[in-house]
């Protein structure tokens, strides 16, 4: 019974490990199921959700062990995500003990995402080759690279103090803002470029491919629920662009 509740456990931390990170649906399930099946468990049933799993065993008809865990998003770490896959893969081989596994499991939960400094840069970094690939020049990729910069160091300093909707709606607003500011002020000759590129790094590229992912495998529930999760960022990323152009008329007027 208590090597039961062990491997029940096991399976419950590798599969909120890979759901809290932004594993889709059928790979949570599927290293799950695996995992339990490697340590001889009997009878497996597993159910999950974007933000929660559900996970017995059964022995002779009787549920001897069950588990329930609840999983907010926390970050998109695929590092994690690919190493949890890795441990799996050496756990159906036979390579990994028990114990071990549980060590390593720890191990992967325990490591620390990239630095705030490096997702800003590559923030800067992306939003001013979006920029370029999208038409703009010189300066308007300057722009763009300085808004994605403030956008992304307003989201690592907002992120613990208000919700994902109102840092996507202020993100997309002070960036756009900031774009419509330089274009106020001569700087670049096209506005829309600036914009667009300041405001890649919002797109949710990760929850809408896996919420089609989700939907393509038959988990139609948590592929509409990441799909909604994607289009509800996009409205917000309207919005906060809508309010930038909005205010940048009443302070700037004819200009833009």
């Amino acid at each position: 019974m208590e090597g039961q509740r062990r491997i029940l456990d096991l399976c419950v931390d590798a599969g909120e490990t890979l759901l809290a990170n932004g594993a889709e649906i059928y790979r949570v399930q599927q290293t799950m199921e695996i995992i339990a099946r490697s340590y001889g468990a009997r009878s497996f049933h597993v159910y999950v959700l974007t933000n929660g799993l559900f996970a017995s065993m059964e022995d002779g008809g009787a549920v001897q062990s069950a588990a329930v865990r609840s999983t907010p998003r926390v970050e998109m770490n695929l590092g994690r995500i690919s190493a949890v896959n890795a441990l799996s893969r050496e756990i159906v081989a036979g390579r990994v003990p028990l114990e071990e596994a549980f060590a390593r499991l720890a191990q992967i939960r325990a490591t620390r995402g990239l630095p705030d400094w490096l997702m800003v840069s590559a923030s800067a970094f992306s939003a001013a080759c979006f920029c370029y690939l999208f038409g703009g020049r010189g300066a308007e990729c300057l722009a763009s690279l300085a808004a994605g910069l403030l956008l992304y160091a307003f989201l690592c300093l907002a992120a613990r103090r208000i919700s994902k909707i109102m840092s996507n709606l202020c993100g997309a607003a002070l960036a756009a803002f900031f774009c419509v500011a330089c274009y106020a002020c001569g700087f670049g000759e096209t506005l829309g470029r600036m914009v667009v590129g300041a405001v890649i790094p919002l797109i949710p590229g990760v929850s809408f491919t896996n919420g089609i992912r989700d939907i393509a495998d038959g988990d139609y529930l948590s592929g509409t629920i990441r799909l909604l999760d994607a289009l509800l960022v996009y409205v917000c990323i309207a919005i906060g662009v809508g309010l930038a152009f909005w205010l940048g008329q009443r302070i700037f007027g004819g200009v833009l």
